[in-house]
């Protein structure tokens, strides 16, 4: 089960209609090297024109440029990153991050990971954890470019994090999922809802192991760039019903999240998720969990 017009099919029943989107490009200040103010006029007198996304802290749409915003000096540099706006959500929804112990179990390239020491400034520690060599290598990079010096970088598949033998107070679970059309011409050509099956599988075992890594009053984001509710409300669905996790209100951009799906009623908090189809930005899904103690 495959192609467009399955797909399209589907979200249809979720309410949304399948059209042709473009996402604008968006970068992200990393405020702890330098603030917006003085990044836009360095890129202004290069040809970049940038406009606030209002729904950002440190996030601009590139609105006109000359040049390509990855590879200027200013990247270069580390004074900004080049980040989807909608991706810049899940490290902006804990509640505090000063000083914490956090663990970003899907790390690489590190864009996030770079918003995460961002929100930091610096300070406390993130465990960023990857399974691929090469992957961990440009997140280096990343994290070098970038300035960043509170990351622990560490080969290791996610569903083996409690190895760490840590108790981490935020959890940024940005997970590997299906992905979308928007950003991938050849995206329904390549999907299978076996695909997404597979996926939603992988997602619900590195949660059930954050779960175990997490301390009696931390938080998991839990976010993907897949449109399909297997990967989504249903993993969610899945998790307030088999593990310690209740679903915390947000206050970010984006619809709620589908209470019922394909014919199926979920738990009514799912609805506090966020999702966000294809349009400005790529589409994205996005819930936070906080630890329960009745269960």
């Amino acid at each position: 089960m495959s192609g467009r017009e399955f797909f399209g099919a589907r979200y249809r029943q979720l309410g949304w209609e399948l059209r042709s989107v473009k996402p604008r490009t968006a970068i992200r200040v990393n405020t702890h090297n330098i603030d917006a103010e003085a990044l836009i006029k360095r890129l202004h007198a290069q040809g970049v024109e940038l406009v606030k996304v209002p729904w950002l802290d440190a996030g601009y749409w590139v609105t006109r440029t000359r040049v390509s915003v990855g590879a200027t000096v200013e990247y270069l540099l580390g004074l900004y990153s080049v980040q989807e706006a909608a991706a810049q959500l899940p490290a902006s929804l804990f509640t505090s991050l000063n000083r914490k112990l956090v663990l970003d179990a899907c790390a690489a390239p590190g864009g996030k990971t770079v918003q995460l020491a961002n929100l930091m400034k610096n300070t406390g520690v993130i465990f960023a954890l990857d399974v691929a060599t090469r992957r961990l290598a440009a997140l280096a990079n990343h994290l070098e470019r970038c300035h960043v010096r509170n990351v622990i970088a560490c080969l290791l598949d996610a569903t083996r994090a409690s190895t760490l033998g840590l108790k981490f107070d935020r959890i940024l679970l940005d997970l590997p999922c299906s992905g979308n059309f928007a950003g991938d011409s050849g995206w329904f050509k390549r999907r299978r809802l076996s695909d997404v099956k597979r996926n939603a599988a992988v997602q619900r075992a590195i949660l059930a192991e954050a779960v175990r890594c997490l301390n009696d009053n931390g938080e998991i984001v839990y976010s993907t760039c897949s449109l399909e509710p297997e990967e989504d409300e249903l993993n969610v669905d899945w998790a307030v019903k088999n593990l310690p996790l209740e679903v915390a209100e947000v206050n970010c951009y984006g619809g709620e999240g589908l209470t019922q799906v394909f014919g199926v009623e979920l738990d009514n908090s799912v609805k506090l998720c966020r999702r966000i189809w294809p349009g400005e930005t790529q589409g994205f899904f996005i819930c936070k969990f906080r630890r329960v103690h009745h269960r």
